[in-house]
């Protein structure tokens, strides 16, 4: 049995490395008859492989395309030359691509010998993209892939963290899903010392480990509500609320989801949430997106309206 497994490997290592096989070909590579080659190629497409076969000049065995992606066998070079692009790819701002990059990415790197990810590592180390975050907000790829197991695993983590005040703590998580904005990457995360849920930016991580034991799954906030609350507001000053006299779909094309939380009051109606730590630099912000608006909250930012449309007509007389 062991042998025809192996035997059936060989097979789709062979069919996917040239468009057409003749029966007699494969025959003479596997050391078998064209009888067991069929066999075997039964045996591919009961495992969902599409394999077609044609009679005639050029005909042979050929492996198509299929409803679902099969598995696929890699040899070492294609294995570093995919990991390599994964890497690119998790780390990039082309939307919906990082985070099923590190996915991927991480199933590759489980199953890869060490051999072929130390070259891996050295190409990344050896690269520099023009679209990479600054220096200090780069996220090593080992730090991506060990959280993203971690969700997958339910394992408890322990790593340093630096905040937005630049205070420096250690922090032992029970981390739950990974939020991309396409320039940084988060965390949601249940802290286990301040028993609370917590949005952590990759970033400014140090010394990430995987510990081991794992943790029973907890009833979780939805993690990208959580993280563009926690980013758009949560950190500042001050979190005003503001009604735009607009679309949602006009005000997503001015407001990022790292800025601030829109959400629609009727088809030309919005409240938009967004946080900032000097009131009157909130206004202006508020202004330039170019919508009639009207602060609900606080008080603050209420009474730097009038401050800065004060300012703006002197400038203007």
């Amino acid at each position: 049995m062991a042998e025809t497994t192996s035997r059936v490997l060989q097979l789709l290592g062979l069919l996917q490395s040239r468009r057409v096989w003749t029966g007699e070909e494969l025959a003479q590579r596997l050391d078998v008859t064209t009888r067991s080659v069929r066999r075997d190629v039964d045996r591919l497409r009961d495992l969902g492989y599409p394999v077609h076969a044609s009679k005639g000049h050029g005909g042979g065995y050929q492996l198509g395309a299929g409803a679902a992606l099969p598995p696929l066998l890699l040899d070492p070079d294609e294995a570093v030359a995919i990991a390599v692009c994964l890497r690119l790819a998790a780390g990039g701002t082309v939307a919906g691509v990082g985070e099923s990059a590190l996915r991927a990415l991480s199933k590759l790197d489980q199953v890869m010998p060490s051999r072929l990810r130390s070259q891996v590592a050295a190409v990344h180390d050896a690269t520099v993209t023009l679209t990479s975050p600054s220096s200090d907000e780069a996220v090593e790829p080992d730090v991506l892939m060990t959280l993203a197991r971690a969700c997958r695993d339910r394992e408890h983590v322990h790593c340093g963290y630096v905040d937005i005040r630049g205070n420096a703590t250690e922090r032992r998580l029970e981390p739950y899903q990974l939020v991309t904005t396409g320039r940084r990457w988060y965390l949601l995360s249940y802290d286990r010392d301040k028993q609370d849920w917590r949005s952590l930016r990759l970033d400014r991580m140090a010394d990430v480990r995987a510990l081991g034991s794992t943790f029973v799954a907890r009833d979780a906030p939805d993690a990208a509500t959580y993280v563009q609350k926690s980013i758009s507001s949560s950190p500042y000053r001050y979190s005003a609320r503001v009604r735009y006299h607009a679309s949602e779909e006009a005000l997503t094309q001015h407001f990022s989801p790292a800025s601030a939380t829109i959400e629609a009051e009727g088809p030309e109606a919005c409240i938009v949430t967004a946080g900032a730590d000097d009131p009157e630099r909130m206004v202006l912000y508020f202004a330039t997106v170019g919508y009639d608006f009207e602060i609900l909250e606080p008080p603050e930012v209420v009474s730097a309206v009038k401050a800065v449309a004060d300012r703006l007509r002197r400038a203007g007389a």
